[in-house]
């Protein structure tokens, strides 16, 4: 169907943009400035793309190959109006990109919303929804765009509320014109001067000239000439000498290219010459975008091949682990025609991705030694994530391990604020190992009876309760010549951390608790691997142990809860003989309430490691029996 034949018909919004429009035009911006920048930024994006596809089809170009950017305003209709001679859009992507927000994570970003106007338009950007800052300023907005390659154009309208119109239209060139037309109080964005600050403030690193009229004074006031001149630099940012640029250009330029409200928390600039040339701009954001943790997420790396943006989203030039770092890579090697599936088998490729990975953890590590604050604030928003790195990336694992942080028992706080360079430094004499332990939260971390022997003799333990933990401990075996160690794993042996007179009183113990031992052992039969005598409890009558090679009780549940298998182990029971429950056990001759006795003591070790019990009905019944 051509869109001779298609009249002029009335659609309506997503419920989600009716919402989001809803907060537009609101004044969620509490910057009316931003607005100018976000739709500047959109048409940037549109040349850019208008450059990958014409890369394979130059005839997209036709006979209009200069891209810019056109800011014009009209006094007497009260009009803003942003051009582009970018790719353009049809009637089909029209109704996709502005009808609908098409992304996922909406829900969460309408469950982020907090209420507070500074807070909340920081989210904006980060749901790539700036079209929509227009009815901030506009009653109404007038989109008229034409797909490079088509000879069809659209007309989009709305009043910013339930629905909005879309008719065939006549355009002479491609690209997308969006007119704003201002509410009252908005007259500031009919000023010359005012228009041409703006841009210069916000969008002055955009490769793409932005073109406005000239003006001069006449009868005291700025009128438009018919000459053009170009309002920003429109030079590619990082091609420019790092000492031509200004903090406040870099902080604009994050932006612009991670469409974030908040300047980032540190960034990196490099040019790199040899046997590859390449230059890198990347950045750390100060907050972690809402889909971080959304398998669909974007990559924040935009590619260029000699100023030529080939495109955006290229995941091979940063790990998984780095995922929040934005920014640019401009190779000058590269072929222009690169393609993901280069991407995937490209040395060159690889290369570039190693260097960028140093580069981002050399800023890491000065914001770690330089700023502690800073670097505090990015742990809170990015450590998580930057536990992910020992088991993805072999090659800097040890530089990676300097940079996390944990909870532990010195502060005995959940703040994550302890790096294993600290731990080391804070060691007993005669230590040799990192002690830590893994639970589903960090109070079960904190309480767990497998403490107790450390807490006597001040032995620190990293509490561990991320869920990516356990994760992180199958590569990070050790750090700095020490290993890691659980203590809810395998035998615990303190080494030179005891003496002999204690090691005698363990054997003693051990002695005159053999028989209990055996008669718990056979009791409890195929539910444990095996019962022995505690040496890591002081106050608790009992604990369960994994053996050395078996899974933690926490990853086994983590398991089991994705659905997966795991390896059939039975757990290990260790008992206190000092405890007062376990000498009642010892000197019960009721084979039945021993029996019971013995069920109790494992079901309170599964229960206090954060384990569920497979038959809460017995153990209820136990218990009332013994307590009545």
């Amino acid at each position: 169907m051509s869109t001779d034949t298609i009249q002029k018909e009335t659609l309506g919004f997503q419920a989600e943009v009716k919402q989001l429009l809803q907060l537009m035009i609101h004044s969620l911006y509490s910057n009316k400035e931003i607005v100018l920048r976000e739709l500047i930024s959109n048409a940037s994006d549109a040349a850019d793309k208008l450059r990958f596809e014409a890369l394979s089809d130059n005839s997209l170009y036709g006979n209009d190959s200069d891209l810019k950017i056109r800011v014009s305003f009209d006094k007497d209709a009260r009009t803003l109006t942003i051009s582009d001679n970018g790719i353009g859009m049809n009637r089909a992507e029209v109704i996709s990109n502005i009808g609908t927000i098409a992304k996922s994570g909406t829900k969460e970003f309408f469950q982020a919303l907090t209420g507070d106007q500074a807070k909340d338009a920081n989210l904006i950007g980060q749901f790539g929804v700036g079209f929509y800052s227009a009815f901030i300023l506009a009653e109404k907005v007038t989109l008229i765009t034409r797909r490079a390659g088509s000879a069809e154009a659209v007309k989009w309208e709305s009043a910013g509320e339930g629905d909005y119109t879309l008719e065939a239209v006549e355009k002479a060139g491609r690209g997308t014109d969006i007119v704003l037309h201002l509410r009252e109080g908005e007259d500031e964005f009919l000023n010359d001067w005012k228009l041409k600050s703006i841009i210069r403030k916000y969008s002055d690193h955009i490769t793409l000239p932005i073109i406005m009229k000239k003006s001069e004074w006449k009868d005291g006031e700025q009128v438009p000439t018919d000459e053009d001149e170009t309002v920003n630099k429109a030079s590619a940012l990082w091609a420019r000498a790092k000492s031509d640029i200004s903090d406040e250009e870099y902080q604009e330029f994050y932006k612009h290219v991670s469409h974030d409200f908040e300047n980032p928390l540190a960034w990196s600039h490099n040019r790199v010459e040899g046997k590859q040339e390449y230059i890198s701009l990347l950045y750390v954001p100060s907050r972690a975008p809402l889909d971080l943790y959304d398998r669909e997420r974007k990559h924040g790396i935009k590619l260029y091949v000699k100023r030529v943006f080939i495109m955006d989203d290229a995941e091979k030039l940063m790990p998984q682990y780095l995922r929040f770092v934005r920014g640019v890579i401009d190779s000058a090697d590269l072929p222009l025609n690169v393609s993901r599936e280069i991407l995937q088998s490209s040395r060159d490729i690889d290369n570039i991705k190693a260097g960028s990975v140093k580069k981002v953890l050399g800023l890491l590590e000065d914001l770690a030694e330089n700023k502690p604050e800073e670097y505090a604030g990015f742990w809170n928003e990015f450590g998580r994530v930057l536990k992910e790195g020992p088991g993805e990336d072999f090659a800097n694992r040890e530089r990676i391990a300097a940079l996390l942080r944990f909870a532990s028992t010195h502060a005995d706080t959940d703040a994550q604020v302890v790096s294993l360079k600290d731990y080391i430094g804070r060691m007993k004499e005669g230590q040799d190992k990192i002690y830590y332990i893994t639970a589903d939260s960090f109070s079960a971390a904190q309480h767990s009876p497998h403490l107790e022997i450390f807490r006597k003799k001040g032995i620190e333990v990293l509490l561990l309760s991320d869920r990516v933990d356990e994760w992180m401990l199958s590569s990070l075996t050790e750090f700095d010549g020490k290993a890691l160690q659980s203590v809810a794993k395998g035998d615990l042996d303190l080494g030179n951390l005891e003496d002999e007179a204690e090691k005698e009183q363990q054997k003693k113990v051990e002695e005159e608790a053999r028989d209990l031992i055996e008669r718990v052992k056979t009791t409890l039969g195929e539910r444990v691997k095996e019962v022995r005598v505690t040496h890591r409890l002081t106050d608790s009558p009992a604990c369960l142990v994994a053996g050395e090679n078996d899974l933690s009780g926490n990853l086994e549940r983590m398991l089991k809860a994705a659905g997966q298998k795991t390896p059939d182990s039975k757990p290990i029971l260790e008992v206190n003989p000092e405890h007062k429950l376990v000498a009642k056990l010892k000197s019960e001759s009721d084979e039945g309430r021993f029996a019971d006795l013995a069920n109790l003591l494992f079901d309170q070790a599964l229960l206090a490691e954060g384990g569920q019990l497979e038959d809460p009905a017995s153990f209820v019944r136990r218990m009332n029996s013994l307590i009545s």
